[in-house]
C-alpha cells in the first residue's frame, strides 16, 4: 500500500509517464546527471604527538583514551584553531580497549569537542592512522566536510586479556542462571584449564606465524646478515638522537602525566649503542641463527598522534598556513606469508606512477621501520630487476633513493612504534622535513599485518614554516 500511495502521489504531481519523469530530472539537473563537487586541494595544517614511550613506563597507569585525548588537546593548543570548525574526527587503534571501543568519540568528548561532532575509529594494523588520514581526505574530496582531525593511538602497557573461551561461556551461562542450584551446578563444572587466560594473538591469524619469524625469513630470503641489521638499527637510533638533540622533533608535545612527578617531554626509546653491545644480544625469534633481536626490531610503545587537515580554501579563510598538500595515496596487499613485510616495495612504484613522478623526484622518504631486516629487504627488492620482473610486473627495477633522504630523523626502530599512531607521525615528519630540507615531494610508505601496505605523497606548501 505504501508504494502504491507513493506512486499515486507522483502521478498527481505530474509524473503520469516515465518519459515525463526523465524530462523533469534533466530539467532540474539532479545528481543522476552531474556531480557538483569539483576537485579541491587538501592540505595538512600540522600534526602533533605525545612523546612515544616504551610500554610499562610513565604512561603505564593511563588508558589509551587518555593519550588520545591529550593528542587532541595538544593539537588544538598548538595550532590555536577553534574547536567548532572541526566537522569530523577519525582515529585509528589496533589493540582495542573494550570500554572505549569507539575511542575517537570518547577522546573527542573528553577533549572538549562538541557532542555534535561525529567521530569514528578505524583499524588497519600499523597503518591505522594512515587510514584515518585518507578516510578524512576522502570525506573532504567528496564534499561532505571541509575540516577534519585524524589521528591514532596505541597503548601496549595494558592490553586486553580475556578469560578462556570455556570460562567465558560458563560465566555467560551463570549470568542467565535463575536459581542458586543452577549456579552451583555450573561452578562444579569448572576445571583448572578454564583459568588459563586468552592472550591477544602475536601471530598472523591467516598463517599462525609471528611477525618476528616473518622478519627473520624475509631477511634470510634476501641474504641480509645479522651485522647489516644491527648496523641499520644503529643508524636509526643515531639519527633519531641527533634529531632530538637538534630540536627537529617539534611534533612532540610535552605531557604532564597525572601522578608522575616529571613532565614527559621526549621519546624514551632512543638509545645509541655500540656495535659490540648490539652483537651480544641473542636472537628473539628464530634461535639460535635468526637475525631479529630486541635492538633491531621496533619495541612495544605507548603513544598517540593527531593532525588537522582541510581544504586549502578553508585554510586561507581561517588565516592558517598549511605545511603541505596531501596529494596521492594508495593501498596494496600481497601474500601474508612470504611477503608480509614487503608493502613498501609494492606500493612505492604504484604511488609514483599515480603522481607521475620517479624516485629522483622525491626528496623526503619516511618509511615505517618494523624491523631492520624488513627495511633492508625492501631496499634490496626495490633495487632488483629480477624482483621487479617476477613480482611487480615491471621490466626493470624501481630503484633505491638517496639514503641521506631516507628516514633522516630516525624511524620506528628508535622513535618507537605505537601501532596506530605511527602513520600521522610519518606524515608530520614528512611535512616538517620538506620545509627544513627545502624539498618539494615526500613519500610515506609502510607495511602492515595481513600483508598490506600504504603509500602517500605530500607536497611542500609555498611559504610553509615548521
Amino acid at each position: 500500500m505504501h508504494s502504491l500511495a507513493k506512486n499515486s502521489s507522483l502521478m498527481k504531481r505530474g509524473f503520469p509517464k516515465y518519459g515525463s519523469a526523465v524530462n523533469y530530472l534533466k530539467t532540474n539537473k539532479f545528481y543522476a546527471t552531474k556531480s557538483n563537487h569539483a576537485a579541491k586541494n587538501i592540505v595538512y595544517i600540522d600534526g602533533v604527538r605525545t612523546p612515544f614511550l616504551q610500554s610499562g613506563t610513565s604512561y603505564k597507569n593511563l588508558m589509551a583514551y587518555d593519550l588520545a585525548r591529550q593528542s587532541l588537546v595538544a593539537l588544538q593548543n598548538k595550532i590555536k584553531f577553534p574547536r567548532e570548525i572541526v566537522e569530523y574526527i577519525v582515529y585509528g587503534t589496533v589493540m582495542q580497549e573494550i570500554r572505549t571501543s569507539n575511542i575517537a568519540r570518547e577522546a573527542a568528548l573528553a577533549a572538549g569537542y562538541s557532542d555534535r561532532t561525529p567521530a569514528h575509529t578505524v583499524t588497519m594494523a600499523c597503518i591505522s592512522s594512515n587510514q584515518a588520514l585518507t578516510t578524512g581526505m576522502g570525506l573532504i574530496a567528496c564534499g561532505v566536510y571541509e575540516v577534519i582531525v585524524a589521528g591514532g593511538v596505541e597503548f601496549m602497557s595494558d592490553i586486553p586479556i580475556r578469560h578462556s573461551r570455556r570460562m567465558r561461556s560458563l560465566m555467560l551461562q551463570a549470568n542467565k542462571a535463575k536459581s542458586i542450584g543452577q549456579k552451583l551446578q555450573l561452578l562444579t563444572s569448572i576445571r583448572p584449564s578454564y583459568f588459563v587466560p586468552d592472550l591477544p594473538a602475536v601471530a598472523e591469524f591467516s598463517s599462525n606465524e609471528t611477525m618476528g619469524h616473518s622478519g627473520d625469513r624475509l631477511a634470510a630470503a634476501f641474504g641480509i646478515s645479522r651485522k647489516e641489521q644491527d648496523e641499520y638499527a644503529l643508524r636509526s637510533h643515531t639519527l633519531a638522537a641527533k634529531a632530538q638533540q637538534q630540536g627537529h622533533l617539534t611534533d612532540v608535545v610535552p605531557y604532564k602525566v597525572p601522578n608522575v612527578s616529571e613532565v614527559v617531554n621526549k621519546d624514551n626509546g632512543i638509545r645509541v649503542s655500540t656495535p659490540e653491545q648490539l652483537e651480544k644480544l641473542k636472537p628473539a625469534f628464530v634461535k639460535p641463527y635468526g637475525g631479529v633481536t630486541a635492538a633491531n626490531a621496533s619495541f612495544l610503545t605507548d603513544g598517540a598522534s593527531a593532525a588537522l587537515i582541510m581544504t586549502e580554501e578553508k585554510a586561507l579563510q581561517l588565516g592558517l598556513t598549511p605545511k603541505a598538500y596531501l596529494r596521492n595515496f594508495t593501498y596494496v596487499s600481497q601474500d601474508p606469508v612470504d611477503q608480509l613485510l614487503l608493502g613498501p616495495t609494492y606500493v612505492i612504484p604504484q604511488i609514483l606512477q599515480k603522481a607521475k613522478l620517479n624516485v629522483k623526484d622525491v626528496g623526503v622518504w619516511e618509511i615505517h621501520e618494523a624491523f631492520a631486516g624488513q627495511i633492508l629487504a625492501n631496499l634490496k627488492a626495490l633495487d632488483s630487476d629480477w624482483f621487479a620482473q617476477n613480482y611487480l610486473g615491471r621490466s626493470s627495477k624501481v630503484g633505491v633513493p638517496d639514503l641521506n633522504q631516507w628516514n633522516a630523523w630516525g624511524g620506528s626502530l628508535s622513535i618507537g612504534h605505537p601501532f596506530a599512531a605511527t602513520g600521522v607521525r610519518l606524515a608530520t615528519h614528512t611535512a616538517n622535513r620538506l620545509i627544513k630540507e627545502d624539498q618539494q615531494f615526500g613519500i610515506i610508505a609502510a607495511c602492515a599485518a595481513g600483508g598490506q601496505g600504504v603509500g602517500m605523497i605530500m607536497e611542500r606548501y609555498p611559504g610553509a614554516k615548521v
